[in-house]
């Protein structure tokens, strides 16, 4: 029997211009392989990007470093966004952390500059903006535009609601029983100090009974917020909000998605009555509609038997809760380890199934693991009386761990 026939230089086709996917890119293109990114987005600053991300150094830095772009992810990053503010629902600082000078195991960064940073490092035209995905046949995949596209290897990298992740697995995200309203703050220093004194140069989070308030501090003096409490996913439909959409919104009569921002806004209100005056200023000032964000999570493990020429990184293969801030880190680094398996498969003439194979299986186990602990964390810290404050980490002792982490990576790389 003939072995099988492989591509000398294959095409890449990546779905979903996030980090995870960018990434991937760019190391694929320093490696001298043909890649294309598509993306439902019209274009880079097309929609709000969300808020900051801490880059930890046993994860997301070393993605950031493989791709060449240490440089310019230090020149954005905000070393003092490290700093963590613990107040209880009446106001008073429980807990403060400060980072050392130097600290820069895990400085933040705002999302839309992450972003912007690994799309200007790809080649002019790498990114195909408006290329929203319909259907993924073998390794076909079809646009709504009308356009249609084949590769060699098709990665997953379009986030919690994939589509190319239905082609590989029937599993879906299932919600955790928490959800975020967010909240916004720009010009904050004039518009709103008491925020901004409340928020300090990090994170600020208020814990209650079974929801939080949490402020961020972004970079442009903006701060960014959530309001956060254990709910049934329908809450806003329960209020009378509208009808419920199936993923947490409500619908008006004509069946468009309805917003009351007052309405919300008054609900989100009765609901922390208990929090202190300065502390219910971050739902009274909010600026903006209040989206609501329903916390979703993939099963853990979520595996699927693998198929050649379809693969999966971040959110697409292991959507969990925020807590531990490891989404944007994961995929970050399942970017960088899948990018070096195809560059080194082709470098040494190996089959590249194989290769992908390989990463899937350290992608996946990896994923289910911190997957299972961050799920296991937003339920207990919205159990019934509140947090435990003694299972707060501290980020003294996590930021040892991250950089000793980090040391054991990369002697095994070596």
């Amino acid at each position: 029997m003939k072995p099988p026939t492989r591509t000398a230089q294959p095409s890449v086709a990546i779905i979903g211009a996030g980090p995870g996917g960018l990434l991937a890119a760019r190391i694929l293109q320093l490696g001298g392989v043909t890649v294309t990114v598509h993306d439902a987005d019209v274009s880079l600053g097309s929609r709000m990007q969300g808020g900051t991300l801490d880059l930890h150094a046993d994860s997301g830095q070393i993605a950031i470093d493989d791709a060449g772009l240490t440089e310019q992810f230090l020149a954005l990053a905000r070393p003092e966004g490290q700093a963590h503010r613990l107040l209880d629902p009446s106001g008073v600082v429980v807990a403060e952390q400060h980072p050392a000078p130097g600290e820069t195991a895990a400085p933040e960064i705002d999302r839309a500059q992450l972003r912007e940073m690994l799309a200007g490092s790809l080649a002019p035209g790498t990114i195909r903006w408006g290329h929203r995905l319909v259907d993924v046949d073998g390794c076909t995949l079809s646009f709504a535009d009308g356009t249609t596209v084949t590769a060699d290897l098709v990665i997953g990298a379009d986030g919690a609601w994939s589509r190319v992740r239905a082609v590989l697995t029937d599993a879906v995200p299932q919600y955790t029983g928490v959800t975020f309203v967010e909240a916004l703050f720009t010009d904050v220093t004039h518009r709103h100090p008491e925020i901004a004194a409340l928020v300090g140069d990090g994170h600020m989070w208020a814990n209650g009974d079974g929801k939080t308030l949490v402020l961020q501090r972004n970079s442009g003096d903006v701060v960014r917020g959530y309001i956060s409490f254990r709910t049934e996913l329908d809450w806003l439909a329960t209020a009378g909000l509208g009808a419920p959409d199936g993923r947490g919104g409500v619908l008006d009569a004509s069946g468009t998605t309805a917003t009351d921002t007052e309405r919300v806004r008054q609900v989100l209100r009765e609901r922390f009555s208990d929090f202190a005056p300065e502390l219910l200023r971050v739902i009274d000032e909010s600026e903006g509609v209040l989206p609501n964000r329903p916390v979703f999570a993939l099963p853990t493990p979520t595996t699927w038997e693998h198929r050649p020429g379809v693969t999966l990184l971040g959110d697409a293969a292991h959507v969990m809760s925020p807590f531990g801030g490891n989404g944007v880190n994961l995929a970050l680094l399942d970017g960088a380890e899948l990018a070096r398996a195809v560059v080194g498969a082709l470098r040494a003439g190996t089959d590249l199934a194989v290769a992908v194979r390989g990463f899937e299986s350290v992608m996946t186990h990896r994923g289910a693991a911190m997957g299972r602990a961050a799920n296991d964390a937003i339920v207990e810290h919205y159990a019934v009386g509140g947090p435990d404050r003694d299972s707060i980490p501290d980020f003294d002792d996590e930021a040892e761990r991250w950089r000793s982490n980090a040391a054991a990576y990369r002697a095994d790389q070596r």
